[in-house]
């Protein structure tokens, strides 16, 4: 394996920081955008639909592929609250 880099002083660490503020956001916005747009939208539909499906053709009942089903969109769309929490872009302190 490669030699590891640790930073030698407080600059190092300043200008970790820098660089980690001004991408990570730009990161998750790009994210959102690939999870929330119409494509992505017909994406998920599509999937959900052929998850039910492939369960009821094995044999799930019905009650329980919707409810398996259900699951699974609450997986594929959890992001959205997950990122809002995030609040992107801002930083919050918490209060406790």
């Amino acid at each position: 394996m490669g030699k590891s880099w640790e930073p030698e002083g407080p600059e190092d660490i300043a200008a970790i920081m820098e660089m980690v503020s001004s991408k990570v956001p730009d990161m998750i916005k790009g994210i959102m955008g690939a999870f929330f747009n119409p494509e992505a939208a017909s994406n998920i539909a599509k999937s959900v639909a052929e998850f039910r499906k492939t369960l009821i053709e094995g044999g799930v009942p019905e009650k329980e592929a919707l409810q398996m089903t259900k699951d699974y969109l609450h997986t594929l769309t959890n992001w959205n609250s997950v990122l809002r929490e995030a609040r992107i872009g801002s930083h919050h302190t918490r209060e406790d």
